[in-house]
């Protein structure tokens, strides 16, 4: 067989990935003609059609199915190979990717080791954990920053670090001094705002107040951080949150934390996937991380 023409698997890879020979030819900014032809050279080498058309989508066969798995590995290799060599070369990039609802405060305190590093280029960007993953899984991402774990399968081995695990409270207006709070006595009394159901905390949260028998007043389920910070601050409000996102707002006295709620907490963590090499960058972010954390 004659050598394999990655210009030719490239431009299968991108129509295979949208699954539509339109898209993938404005991504690739060439005409539909032109593509197909690309992919009619790769099929005629390998001896077999690599897709079935059904109406105006395209669909893999079997061979195709293999080929795109093959394709997925090759350009993964690549953006790895561009990584290590452009941390090579003095100034370090470090790509993160961080979960959209994710506690800024977390993130900032994170990065800190290399923030004070004048040689490290960071590239910071945030989306879904969806998303993110599968930057991650093309090496455009040297890790993500996630509360929520992700457990690897034999399609895909992901690495999935603890990096910290933070106390949930109850946060809200300075209480009268000498007033002590009681949670079982006091949360059904005041006005809450609590995570959205996606949220970890919020199933934690939920299951504490069944075992407890509690109905909480809920006023607002918020699925970000950010907005849930302003809230606690400006709504007058109670909130369930971890104590590092209401961290600045605690020690200007702006909120008071009431209690730690028991047995809810919430856990982040640094996802990579496997490589042959770990960024040096964030090998040793992760070493400072886990020696402070």
């Amino acid at each position: 067989m004659s050598r394999l023409n990655y210009h030719h698997l490239h431009y299968f890879w991108a129509v295979a990935s949208e699954g539509h020979l339109t898209r993938a030819a404005e991504r690739l900014h060439v005409s539909q003609s032109a593509l197909s032809a690309q992919i009619r050279q790769l099929e005629e080498q390998l001896g077999q059609p690599l897709f079935l058309r059904e109406g105006r989508k395209l669909q893999l066969t079997e061979l195709g199915a293999v080929v795109l798995r093959y394709a997925e590995e090759i350009f993964a290799l690549g953006n790895e190979l561009l990584a290590v060599a452009a941390s090579g070369q003095g100034r370090g990039t470090l790509r993160i990717g961080s979960v959209a609802t994710l506690s800024r405060n977390f993130q900032e305190w994170f990065l800190q080791p290399v923030l004070k590093e004048a040689d490290v280029r960071l590239v910071l960007e945030s989306g879904s954990l969806n998303e993110l993953l599968q930057r991650l899984k093309s090496h455009e991402l040297d890790v993500v920053l996630s509360n929520r774990p992700v457990l690897g399968d034999d399609k895909q081995s992901w690495r999935c670090r603890t990096l910290a695990r933070q106390p949930v409270v109850l946060v809200g207006p300075p209480r009268p001094e000498g007033l002590p709070f009681h949670f079982e006595r006091d949360l059904p009394t005041l006005p809450l705002l609590v995570p959205s159901r996606k949220s970890e905390i919020r199933l934690r949260f939920d299951l504490l107040c069944e075992e407890l028998t509690l109905q909480p007043a809920i006023r607002a389920e918020v699925d970000d951080m950010a907005m849930l910070r302003l809230l606690a601050r400006d709504a007058g409000c109670v909130a369930l949150l971890p104590a590092i996102v209401v961290k600045d707002e605690l020690e200007k006295g702006l909120l008071q934390q009431y209690c730690e709620v028991p047995q809810v907490e919430e856990t982040f963590y640094a996802i990579t996937v496997q490589r042959r090499s770990l960024s040096p960058l964030l090998k040793k972010l992760l070493e400072t991380v886990a020696i402070t954390g």
